[in-house]
């Protein structure tokens, strides 16, 4: 007992350990926005300001178009969430229910293109969009974030399509339903945890991404939040602490926000199909 006990007390400090390290840098911003000039100077920082102050976000405001570019980064973000589920709920019924040696092969292949660096795609990505003639435009990131995200997505929706029932389908096909039709009334529903958590997964990775952003838009006004926050930084390398502290912490409320409300449902969804008999 006293093993089991002493057991469990080292997981709960683990695990304590690693929230306070996962929480460190979003409350060391929280901290860094609110403080004044003078005290973002001082030799001895502290965790709780000594005189809390609004003025690092009027001035980020005030510097850059800080609304204009968190539009652009929910327009692209959302388009490519969505997109991106679409795409991935039919492709993963097909590859978990029909375990053929091709869908084995695709599955591997989904694995394996996560590893791939962006500096190795851009080149081809920016030529495709080029011919297309969509550089510079939202439209043309989107389709680069569901290009990025769709693997993964596809991946995550494999192993929830996997375990839902296959005589829930067998099922409905002797009631006459379809493919089609069992896939959106009967499948799709039992999912909903599972493609709200690819949601999630593909907005955030879309609202945080900034390498393609930077390279596919040029014109200032399609900046998507993450490079606009890179204007804080002067020519020589100094950073305005304050405004971009405060800027990086408004970033940062939208993902926030996103996961609290798909988080309920996910737990939701998962504590109601546990108590199904």
């Amino acid at each position: 007992m006293r093993t089991s006990a002493a057991g469990r007390a080292g997981q709960y400090l683990a695990l304590l350990a690693y929230l306070v390290f996962l929480a460190f840098p979003f409350l060391w911003l929280v901290s860094t926005a609110f403080k004044s000039p003078r005290e973002l100077g001082g030799l001895h920082p502290s965790w709780i300001p000594a005189d809390p102050t609004l003025a690092n976000f009027r001035q980020a405001f005030e510097e850059q178009p800080l609304l204009r570019a968190a539009g652009n980064s929910l327009l692209a973000a959302a388009g490519a969430a969505l997109i991106a589920v679409l795409l991935a709920t039919p492709l993963a019924y097909t590859v978990a229910r029909r375990r053929t040696p091709l869908a084995r092969a695709a599955t591997g292949w989904v694995v394996v293109s996560q590893a791939f660096p962006l500096v190795l795609v851009i080149v081809p990505l920016f030529l495709v969009l080029k011919n297309l003639r969509l550089i510079d435009s939202l439209a043309g990131l989107v389709m680069v974030y569901v290009v990025w995200a769709l693997p993964f997505a596809l991946w995550m929706l494999v192993g929830y399509v996997r375990a839902v029932p296959v005589e829930l389908e067998e099922a409905a096909a002797v009631d006459g339903a379809g493919r089609l039709r069992t896939l959106v009334s009967v499948t799709a529903p039992l999912l909903a945890p599972g493609i709200a958590a690819t949601g999630l997964f593909a907005f955030v990775t879309a609202w945080n991404e900034f390498f393609f952003a930077l390279v596919l838009l040029k014109s200032p006004e399609k900046q998507t939040l993450p490079v606009v926050l890179t204007h804080f930084i002067g020519a020589e390398g100094v950073a305005d602490l304050g405004p971009l502290a405060a800027a990086a912490f408004l970033a940062t409320l939208p993902s926030l926000v996103v996961f609290a409300v798909i988080q309920r449902r996910i737990t939701g969804g998962m504590l109601a199909g546990a108590v199904k008999s």
